[in-house]
């Protein structure tokens, strides 16, 4: 089932040669909204290379705009003409130019939003990570977490928010929040609040290796109750990256998480 109509949802995958596999598992939270997690995890072939594509949107306020990222944000990316000259520079302006599709198309669908957390592996070798909002990728070199992206929290980008005329506040409720709304500084659509948010992307790349083990790319619902190590050293303990995904969902869910889970696993060799 694509995108977020059941209430579990989970699978797998390989590169061609079988070295890179995948899997990924999707929870719906104990919240009495739909799910409102989409993800992308899959290889494609481009311009004689292989791609492995990877993406968590963790949407709110509906879910057409984590519909809508699941659609087209990757292929934006790709579709940029200097993807392999300069991923970096694709990437920044196809985060920007998707928003903007966004937004447009409001008000039917730019009144809600989305984090975005994407992940692109060039031919096994290179990774390019960027992320809008609080889902996270972790890169695990020989057993130990690095993360590859940034929590963009209202209270760590109160500066920004400030300076664009917006405010943080804590009420209600004991989370700082954009305008006393929404609890990540970054975020695709929110037309109502986007003139007090960004949505350019923090953007990371490393060089895959021997050492480069494993990439786990999940919502918050995961990071909430659960650090960057634990989360690799259990999906380390199982070969089977769908069933290390859906091991860290359920531990997620064990330890009373209340948000959509979404996580996916990729191990690198």
């Amino acid at each position: 089932i694509v995108g977020g109509r059941s209430s579990c949802s989970s699978g797998k995958g390989r590169n061609h040669n079988g070295v890179v596999k995948y899997g990924f598992a999707l929870l719906k939270g104990k919240a009495n909204h739909p799910m409102e997690d989409y993800h992308v995890a899959k290889f494609t072939q481009l311009q004689g290379h292989e791609l492995g594509l990877f993406a968590i949107y963790d949407g709110h306020l509906g879910d057409s705009v984590p519909a809508y990222l699941q659609k087209h944000l990757l292929p934006n990316i790709l579709k940029d003409e200097e993807f392999w000259t300069d991923p970096n520079r694709s990437i920044f302006k196809a985060y920007e130019k998707t928003d903007q599709a966004i937004l447009s198309h409001s008000p039917d669908l730019g009144r809600g939003g989305s984090t975005a957390v994407t992940a692109i592996l060039i031919d096994g070798r290179k990774l390019w990570v960027a992320n809008v909002g609080d889902s996270r990728a972790v890169l695990s070199k020989n057993g130990q977490a690095m993360q590859m992206s940034i929590d963009h929290e209202p209270s760590t980008e109160r500066g920004s928010i400030e300076n664009r005329g917006g405010f943080v506040s804590n009420l209600p409720g004991d989370v700082a929040r954009v305008n006393g709304q929404l609890a990540v500084s970054r975020a695709f659509g929110d037309k109502n609040l986007k003139l007090h948010l960004r949505s350019d992307p923090d953007i990371q790349n490393a060089d895959i290796n021997s050492n480069t083990d494993l990439l786990i790319l999940a919502s918050d619902g995961l990071w909430k109750v659960m650090s960057n190590q634990e989360a690799v050293d259990i999906a380390k303990k199982t070969k089977d990256p769908q069933r290390a995904a859906k091991k860290l969902a359920a531990e997620a869910l064990n330890r009373d998480s209340k948000d959509d889970i979404s996580c996916i696993v990729v191990r690198l060799k």
